[in-house]
C-alpha cells in the first residue's frame, strides 16, 4: 500500500510517523511545498523577540530524520497541484525546477493547513515593510528585516492572541508598538470582562491600542497607515495578524466537499466524501465535542492528535474522532490567558442562548503564601443541566492549569455538579484547599439552585440606576471597585447590625468586588428575606 501525505507541519508528520510505527511495509511519501517540515509554529513570535535565539531548534524533524529513522520519503519545496481521484494519482510540481510528474496513491491524506489572510486594503500591494508570520521562512525574513532595518515603530493589524504575542516580543526588542483592530476589544473570542484585563496589561507595558478602528489605506510602501477616521500612523514595520484561511482550493478542485467557511468536511473517521481521501488539521471542519455543531479545527495540538488517530484508523483500528473541544493558551507579558470550549461570544455566534455564567476571582494560590495574585476564571454552562460549555481564565499563574482541568472535565462529560468533587493537588505555593475549579463549581451550582443571582452590568435595566439600591460591602480600608456608584457603603463586617438601612421596597444590587464578600453579603440578606443581585463586571 502507498500512502501520500500532503502537508508537513503538524498533522502530516504526526500521521506519517505513527503509521510507520504501526506498519513497516507501507510506502509513505510526504509532500510539503514549504522549505521546512515539522516545526513549532507557535514558538515563532518568541524567536522574533530573542527569547528563542536558535531558529533551527524549532524544527523538530527534518526530511533526513524522517527518512533515516522512519523510512518516510519527504519532498520539500514540492507542491501537489492536482488530485485525480478516479485514477488515484496526484500531480506534483518541483517548485525549484517547475517540472511536474504524477504519483499513484492508495490512500491520500490532506494535512494542508491554512494561510494568512491579507486584508484587501488599498495600497497593500505596494508594501515593502509588511509581513505575515505563519512559518519558519516568514520568521527568518522578519528577523532579517529587523536586524538590517532596525525599525523603531511597529504596527500590528489584528489584536487576536497571535498579534498580541508578536506585540509583546516587539516591545521586548524596544520598539514602540501600535495594535489596530476593527473590533472593540482584544483577543477575540475571549469575552469582554476577560479582555479588559488584557487591555490593561498591554497598556501597562506600553502597547498602544487603537480599537474599533479600520485601516482603509496604506501609503508610502507601508510607511504610512490611514484609518477610517482620517488618522494617519507612521510605521517602520507592519505585521498582518488578521486571521487565516484554509488551503482548501486543491481539495475543492478534486470534488471534495467544503463547508461554507471553505473548510474540508470530514466524518467521524476523518474521511472526506471521496473514498480513500482523508483530511486533518487546520483545513478541516469537524464537529464540536461539546455541542455537536460544525466547527473548524484550528489548533496544532488538535492536528497532531488527529494525525495519530487517523493512522490507527487506516491501520484498521475501530476508532472514531470524537470531536473538537478547542483548548488554547497564550502569554501576554505577565499574564497567561487560556480558554476551553465556547466563550459567550462564540455561543452567541452559534445561536445558543440557554446558558449561565459565573465569574470568580480567587487567589491563584494560598493568600498567606507570598506572591498570591487574583485569578479571573469564567465558567459557562447549560442553564438546566449544568453541562460545561466552556471556560476562560486570565491571571499571572495557574490559568492554564485550571483550564486544562476543566478541559479534562469536559472530555469526561462531567457537569458543574461534579467540579466540587474533583480532587485537585494542594500546597500553599500552588493552590488552596478549595481549588478555583472547585469554587467555580460551587458558585455554578448556587446559580442553578437560585441560591445566588448574578447579573452582568450591561443587563441592568436603565431605570434601575435611578430607582434601585446599590450596596457596596467593602471595608473602610479597601479601595473602590467596579464602575457602579453605590447608594450606600455598609461594610460586610457590620452588615448584620445595619440591615434596617436596606430598603424593602426597592430592588437591591450588590456592587462588584473580587472575592467572596458579595456572595456572603447576598446570603446574609437572603436570610432576612431580601433578594440581592450580584453585579458582574
Amino acid at each position: 500500500m502507498k500512502v501520500i501525505v500532503i502537508g508537513g507541519v503538524a498533522g502530516g508528520p504526526s500521521f506519517a510517523t505513527r503509521l510507520r510505527r504501526l506498519d513497516e511495509n507501507i510506502e509513505i511519501l510526504l509532500v510539503e511545498r514549504g522549505a521546512h517540515i515539522s516545526y513549532a509554529s507557535c514558538a515563532l513570535p518568541y524567536y522574533l523577540g530573542d527569547t528563542i535565539t536558535d531558529l533551527d531548534s524549532l524544527i523538530e524533524r527534518t526530511p533526513e530524520i524522517l527518512k533515516n529513522k522512519n523510512n518516510i520519503d519527504v519532498l520539500v519545496r514540492h507542491e501537489v497541484t492536482a488530485i485525480d481521484s478516479a485514477t488515484k494519482q496526484v500531480t506534483i510540481k518541483n517548485l525549484a525546477t517547475q517540472a511536474t510528474y504524477q504519483e499513484k496513491y492508495d490512500v491520500l491524506v490532506l494535512a494542508i493547513g491554512a494561510r494568512a489572510i491579507l486584508p484587501p486594503i488599498k495600497g497593500s500591494e505596494t508594501v515593502k515593510n509588511g509581513f505575515a508570520l505563519r512559518n519558519v521562512t516568514d520568521a527568518a525574513t522578519i528577523k532579517s528585516f529587523i536586524e538590517t532595518k532596525k525599525p523603531h515603530q511597529a504596527t500590528i493589524i489584528g489584536a487576536g492572541p497571535a498579534g498580541l504575542e508578536i506585540a509583546e516580543n516587539f516591545r521586548q526588542l524596544g520598539m514602540a508598538v501600535t495594535v489596530v483592530d476593527q473590533l472593540p476589544t482584544v483577543a477575540y473570542p475571549y469575552d469582554p470582562e476577560l479582555a479588559e484585563i488584557m487591555v490593561a496589561e498591554l497598556q501597562r507595558n506600553g502597547v498602544r491600542l487603537l480599537l474599533n478602528e479600520t485601516v482603509t489605506e496604506i501609503q508610502d510602501a507601508g510607511q504610512k497607515i490611514i484609518l477610517a477616521n482620517g488618522t494617519s500612523l507612521e510605521t517602520d514595520l507592519l505585521i498582518f495578524a488578521t486571521g487565516v484561511r484554509p488551503n482548501s482550493e486543491l481539495a475543492a478542485a478534486a470534488g471534495i466537499k467544503l463547508a461554507e467557511n471553505h473548510h474540508i468536511i470530514v466524518d467521524e473517521k476523518l474521511a472526506t466524501n471521496i473514498p480513500d481521501i482523508y483530511a486533518i488539521g487546520d483545513v478541516i471542519q469537524t464537529t464540536s465535542y461539546i455541542t455537536g455543531l460544525p466547527v473548524p479545527s484550528m489548533l496544532s495540538s488538535a492536528a497532531n492528535r488527529q494525525g495519530h488517530l487517523l493512522a490507527d484508523i487506516i491501520n484498521g483500528a475501530p476508532l472514531t474522532y470524537r470531536g473538537f473541544i478547542g483548548t488554547g493558551v497564550a502569554k501576554i507579558f505577565d499574564l497567561t490567558i487560556s480558554l476551553v470550549g465556547y466563550t459567550e461570544n462564540a455561543l452567541k455566534a452559534a445561536g445558543i442562548t440557554n446558558y449561565k455564567t459565573v465569574l470568580i476571582t480567587p487567589f491563584d494560590h494560598a493568600h498567606f503564601y507570598p506572591g498570591a495574585k487574583r485569578l479571573n476564571l469564567k465558567l459557562i454552562f447549560e442553564a438546566e443541566t449544568g453541562k460545561i460549555l466552556g471556560a476562560q481564565a486570565v491571571g499571572e499563574r495557574g490559568a492554564d492549569k485550571r483550564i486544562g482541568e476543566i478541559s479534562a472535565a469536559i472530555t469526561g462529560k462531567l457537569t458543574v455538579f461534579d467540579l466540587p468533587d474533583l480532587e485537585l493537588p494542594y500546597s500553599p505555593p500552588y493552590s488552596m484547599t478549595r481549588d478555583p475549579v472547585n469554587t467555580a463549581g460551587y458558585v455554578a451550582i448556587n446559580q442553578l439552585n437560585n441560591t445566588i443571582v448574578t447579573i452582568k452590568l450591561a443587563d441592568i435595566p436603565a431605570a434601575d440606576f435611578a430607582t434601585a439600591f446599590f450596596l457596596d460591602v467593602r471595608e473602610a480600608d479597601k479601595p473602590l471597585a467596579g464602575t457602579v456608584e453605590a447608594t450606600k457603603n455598609i461594610p460586610l463586617s457590620v452588615l448584620r447590625e445595619n440591615l434596617a438601612e436596606i430598603p424593602l421596597d426597592r430592588k437591591v444590587y450588590i456592587t462588584f468586588r473580587k472575592g467572596l464578600n458579595p456572595y456572603n453579603a447576598a446570603r446574609i440578606l437572603a436570610g432576612k428575606g431580601i433578594t440581592a443581585l450580584l453585579i458582574e463586571e
